[in-house]
């Protein structure tokens, strides 16, 4: 526990970039989607599957230009959007066109890992630019981090019930219902000092948030069980490498991002 918690006090002063935000933000994210990817494939090339890592950096850079040089408003970024999509299923099927060295499994891996880790982690940027609720990008690491840190505390002092065994035998349902209960406790606290006249979505994306970040971080343990792995890296002392700090983020982020889009927009 003790390297757990240093290693958290140390991570802390990353959330400086989310206070800046803009470029820096945006520079992170995609720092974090090609090393995340990396230690993804790393996992899977231990199963013997060889995705494309050329694939994946390309469609990276590829993203994060689009949304650098076109105009998120606008019908043309839409289309390019989509064009990007295609062009990413196409890569990773031309890959296997070396037909003796390679299988459909690392096609497949090559794509799960372009949306998995490169697309979901975009959608941080994506929130920060929606305009006037461009401050909710905080609820992403407030939900996120807010679950985890909870849960963790909540199944270690409480934790009697196994939630799911066979996938992260360590996770309680105590533990499960501390995480939505501090996302959500965390959340409001935002909503009523930064944002009160949305503060009941404040809330709302909070009990999401805690429920979506378990999802994330029990989705990354499917993948390591299989791997047979623990950690996607060692980058982090107790908390592995990229990959294993921010599973959850991965799925709050298109969480808040869509909510936003789709409700209060």
């Amino acid at each position: 526990m003790k390297t757990r918690i240093i290693s958290g006090l140390v991570m802390a002063p990353l959330l400086l970039i989310v206070y800046f935000g803009g470029p820096l933000l945006t520079l992170a994210c995609f720092l974090i989607g090609i090393i995340g990817s990396r230690e993804f494939y790393s996992g899977f090339a231990k199963m013997g599957v060889k995705a494309s890592y050329a694939v994946t950096c390309t469609a990276a850079l590829a993203l994060y230009a689009i949304d650098m040089f076109i105009d998120s408003d606008s019908q043309y970024f839409i289309t390019t959007m989509q064009l990007w999509f295609f062009a990413v299923v196409l890569a990773s099927c031309l890959y296997l066109f070396k037909i003796d060295e390679r299988q459909p499994a690392d096609a497949m891996a090559t794509i799960t890992g372009t949306f998995y880790v490169v697309f979901f982690s975009y959608h941080v940027t994506a929130a920060e630019q929606s305009g006037e609720y461009g401050m909710l990008v905080w609820l992403i690491f407030l939900t996120a981090f807010g679950t985890d840190i909870m849960a963790y505390f909540t199944g270690y002092f409480l934790g009697k019930h196994k939630l799911c065994p066979k996938i992260s035998p360590k996770k309680t349902i105590e533990g499960s219902i501390g995480g939505i209960i501090g996302s959500t406790v965390l959340s409001a606290l935002f909503g009523y000092f930064f944002f009160e006249r949305i503060f009941i979505h404040c809330i709302i994306i909070g009990v999401l948030g805690g429920v979506v970040s378990q999802f994330g971080d029990l989705t990354a343990s499917v993948f390591k069980r299989k791997m047979g792995i623990k950690d996607y890296g060692s980058l982090i002392p107790g908390h592995g490498g990229i990959l294993d700090r921010f599973d959850s983020v991965l799925f709050t982020a298109p969480m808040v991002y869509y909510y936003i889009m789709l409700v209060l927009s």
